[in-house]
Order: C-alpha cells, then structure tokens, then sequence
C-alpha cells in the first residue's frame, strides 16, 4: 500500500443479512472500526437494511455503501433504485459494475460507465469493479479486458476531484475460495495504476485500488502489502465481524 493513499477495506454482504442480522453485524462492525482510526472501513447492506444500518452506524468510522444504483434519478423503473434515494438512506458509497451484475445480469461496460457518472452526480463515491472471467485470464487476455472495462468509465472518473475506488476482482476467483496471488494481483493493480497515470497524474495518485476476490483473513496481509493495492472489496468473509474485522487490522500500517 502506498502511505499517500489511506486503506479501505469495503465488505459487500450481497444478498445475505437484510434485517435485523444486518443490524447485528453492522454494531460489530462499529466496534472493530472504533480501534482502526487509519483505515477506512465500508459496508454493504442489502437495499432492506439500509436505513436501520445507516441508523446503526451514525456517528461512527462506518460508512454506508449501497450495493448498485440505477442511472436514472426516477422514473417506472420497477425494483431499481436510484442515487438520490440512495443518498437519503445515507449512503456515501455504491458498488457499481460488479462482476455478478456484469455476469447474470448483463451490464454492459457502458452502463457501468453510467451508473458511475450518476453515482458521482448525487455525491457517492462509486468502488467501480473491473476483472476477468478464468476463459480470459488462460486467453492470456486480462489486461487487454480489464484496460477496456476501465476505459469505459475512466473520462468520468479523470472529471471529477473525488477519489474513487477501482476494485479488481478477478471473476474466476469471486466465491471460489481461489484467489490472485500478490504476485497477479500487483502485476494487474500496477497495470490500473499505469492507465490512470496516463490519464492524469494526480488521478492515479488519489484513486485506491482495491482487490475483491475471496479476500479472507489468512491472505489479506500479503494482497495488502503489494504497492498498489490499497484496499480490498470482502464479500463471504465481510459476513462475519470475525474475519472482517482481521482482514480491516491487516490494513494497518505500522505506526
């Protein structure tokens, strides 16, 4: 991690916790959040606890994610919901482009692109995803897929002075129990970096790039020390305070 950039460790619960669990699990989220006053701890709730957790979190190191949005501000969009409701929940953050949105749902690179502009229309910061199936990554194909997902979004992003976040989640290793090792992760992380450099120094110095991709306790530590890898996007192992909240201490830096 480069000490320019603070750590952010975001956990999306997917579709899991969406009541009164949710509220359980996001106290004990504030509890191990309240001792890590360096890294910045994100969570995802499903859209039916994003009220009592932003009530469960108010006043603490937690922020609010929502986990998608839908462009339009509103509208007969049946089931979506849009940034301005997604701000009065009390959401600073959204997960957009996630590689099961992209998969089962078939978002397209310029959606996503678009959900990231309303997104930061409606002051969310977004945690865009990027990653490649397992077909592509033994086509040899990675980087060409992952440059062409960012390219999608990166004008939107260079606009603006806020810093977004860009999660790598290679798609072959989402829920798996596989994961990048550092060696992979950094070589596609350094290759982000490099893009956004072209773009726009001072972009490429502000945007953290997370990592997403069966993060669990026992290998945060050494995803977290690669250089451009500044954070990471949890899913299975943000379900529990346990795990969360060790892969959060590993961010850590020394003091």
């Amino acid at each position: 991690m480069n000490p320019s950039r603070r750590p952010l460790i975001a956990g999306n619960w997917k579709m899991f916790n969406g009541g009164r669990a949710g509220v359980e699990l996001a106290e004990a989220c504030v509890a191990f959040a309240r001792d890590l006053p360096g890294v910045d701890v994100v969570i995802a709730p499903p859209y039916t606890a994003l009220a009592a957790v932003a009530d469960t979190i108010d006043g603490s190191p937690v922020a609010l994610a929502a986990q998608n949005l839908y462009p339009k501000d509103q509208g007969p969009f049946t089931g979506e919901i849009s940034g301005p409701m997604l701000e009065e929940c009390g959401c600073t953050w959204v997960i957009v482009g996630h590689s099961e949105r992209r998969q089962i749902f078939g978002e397209t690179d310029a959606f996503v692109a678009e959900k990231t502009s309303a997104a930061l229309a409606h002051d969310l910061l977004p945690i865009v995803c990027v990653g490649e199936t397992l077909q592509q990554r033994e086509a040899g194909e990675t980087l060409r897929v992952v440059k062409q997902q960012i390219d999608a979004f990166l004008d939107v992003i260079a606009r603006t002075p806020k810093a977004v976040a860009i999660a790598y989640e290679p798609v072959w290793a989402i829920g798996t129990g596989k994961t990048a090792g550092p060696t992979e992760a950094e070589e596609v992380h350094a290759a982000i970096r490099s893009w956004l450099e072209k773009k726009d120094a001072d972009l490429a110095k502000r945007t953290r790039i997370l990592y997403g991709g069966s993060v669990k306790a026992d290998n945060a530590a050494a995803l977290l020390a690669c250089p451009n890898v500044d954070g990471a996007l949890v899913g299975g192992a943000s379900l529990d305070a346990g795990s969360f909240g060790a892969i959060a201490r590993a961010a850590r830096r020394p003091s």
